[in-house]
């Protein structure tokens, strides 16, 4: 594209769906199924964290010890819980459809890039709209690399063939914030469930309502 925007690059939980809700019930069910309880600002520090981190610090806050086997087994049991989960219709962030289908229509290429693994990201897909994205990066296809290492994003502008400097990500989360702007990419950050600090190259929106491809381009 000749307009200055490559790309837009989109996480998913919490930023174009309501699903931190869902994960909600897993991690605090998972913690009881553990003997343990999780209070809320340790739930908190996950968000937009992958499956391996999450079920370690599960397992550490409840009294074991966060073993690959155990680390394993109850990344199982919260994988198995929120398939069940999003089995059912997701609920949209504000704006997020609209804004979806606003860069769509304008031709600007589009990457979902999530912490969440491939197959519950599937799942989402099926609310979310596979048409969206010409192409996908989940939590497990990243080499252990994971957000807020900068990777995630850097692999979707390799697949779509784009300078992160002329992509912005669309984040939520303080994770997915740093993993975006240490990629180079411009970040639009819409706070979800936890605050996000400001810093170089993040712009903050209350909503994505309104946004469309102008919107984006005029960020970069």
């Amino acid at each position: 594209m000749t307009d200055g925007l490559a790309a837009v690059l989109w996480d998913m939980d919490g930023t174009l769906v309501d699903s931190e809700k869902l994960w909600d019930v897993a991690l605090y069910e998972c913690a009881e199924w553990l003997g343990g309880t999780l209070s809320t600002e340790q739930r908190l520090t996950l968000v937009g964290s992958n499956m391996d981190a999450t079920a370690g610090f599960l397992l550490t806050v409840t009294g074991h010890e966060p073993t690959a086997a155990a680390v394993a087994e109850t990344g199982a049991w919260i994988r198995d819980r929120t398939a069940n989960l999003f089995a059912d219709e997701l609920p949209w962030r504000p704006g997020a459809r609209e804004a979806l289908t606003a860069v769509r229509r304008a031709g600007v290429p589009s990457a979902l890039v999530t912490s969440t693994e491939r197959s519950l990201t599937e799942l989402a897909l099926d609310t979310i709209g596979r048409e969206f994205f010409d192409v996908t990066v989940c939590g497990d296809e990243v080499d252990g690399l994971n957000k807020p290492h900068p990777e995630p994003y850097l692999r979707a502008a390799r697949l779509l063939g784009a300078d992160p400097a002329r992509c912005v990500a669309v984040e939520d989360s303080p994770p997915g914030a740093a993993s975006a702007a240490a990629a180079g990419c411009v970040v639009l950050v819409v706070p979800n469930d936890v605050s996000v600090e400001a810093g170089p190259r993040r712009v903050f929106r209350t909503s994505l309502t309104g946004v469309d491809a102008d919107t984006l381009r005029a960020l970069v």
